[in-house]
């Protein structure tokens, strides 16, 4: 099967674009920092079913990484990664550094309003600036029709759905379903740092989420279903950086039990940090 073109410059990412226009074909972005997985490739099927043309963006983004996180040690696979896409993107763009961020870039995009408020944010301070400066940055470069998200990163997707109607792209975007594992693990490239006893203790997040959701839908006590959920998670010696209800539209706290939930969770497993969510 041929390779993945790629694309390094952005004169050659434009040049490739520009030629699908003319031809009047729809384009589709799928953002991703690498370390594919099966869950990345859905997204990249899912995008082929709204354009013609894919472009799978791979670049590990130096700003949405706190000092003390894991940016140095993030998988990097980027040839496996390229045989991964073959047949299933036109092009990857796989820019340095020094292109998303010249010497003396000094512009960031920040995302106000509920759906970055508590969450992430909370323990990763500066990361949803970075995600929401790279992805107008990627957006500027590519000006896809549609762009795919996947839903196991909850807030980010909400998070790009707000900058994206505040600043007036014209691009879709769609969400992606989260993949998981026979056993429930939602689909990660962080996995691959867990060890064989903790990816086994892992499933537990996914067993904790739904008995969370499933007494929700019972019995409307959505902070006793969430104290139940902590207590599970941290008898199985998980290290709790959140689990909590929020409104799936605006990331809200939950006030208004006939809206639709979002159960969103952050732990800490040994070393690797898993984060979760599904509908209530």
């Amino acid at each position: 099967m041929t390779s993945t073109p790629v694309a390094e410059a952005l004169a050659d990412l434009r040049q490739n674009v520009s030629g699908w226009r003319k031809a009047g074909e729809r384009v589709a972005l799928v953002p991703t920092m690498g370390a594919l997985h099966e869950g990345h490739l859905g997204l990249v099927r899912l995008a082929r079913q709204h354009a013609e043309r894919v472009v799978v963006s791979i670049f590990v983004n130096p700003t949405q990484f706190g000092p003390n996180e894991d940016f140095a040690k993030y998988p990097r696979t980027f040839e496996e990664d390229r045989s991964k896409l073959a047949g299933l993107a036109d092009l990857v763009f796989a820019p340095a550094v020094e292109t998303m961020y010249p010497p003396g870039d000094a512009t960031f995009v920040t995302v106000a309003g509920p759906a970055t408020v508590g969450l992430e944010d909370s323990f990763r301070p500066t990361h949803f600036r970075g995600v929401a400066t790279v992805v107008a940055k990627l957006f500027l470069q590519v000006q896809p029709d549609v762009a795919v998200f996947g839903e196991k990163d909850y807030q980010q997707l909400q998070v790009i759905r707000r900058m994206v109607a505040d600043l007036q792209f014209p691009i879709t975007i769609i969400p992606g379903p989260t993949l998981r594992t026979e056993d429930g693990l939602a689909m990660s490239s962080r996995n691959r740092y867990l060890s064989e006893d903790e990816r086994e203790q892992a499933a537990i997040i996914n067993q904790t989420l739904r008995q969370c959701a499933e007494e929700i839908r019972e019995t409307n006590d959505v902070e006793g279903a969430l104290e139940a959920g902590r207590a599970v998670l941290s008898k199985a010696e998980f290290d709790i950086d959140y689990l909590e209800a929020r409104d799936a539209e605006t990331l809200a706290p939950v006030t208004d039990l006939s809206a639709k939930i979002r159960i969103l969770v952050a732990a800490r497993l040994g070393t690797t940090r898993l984060i979760d969510n599904i509908e209530a």
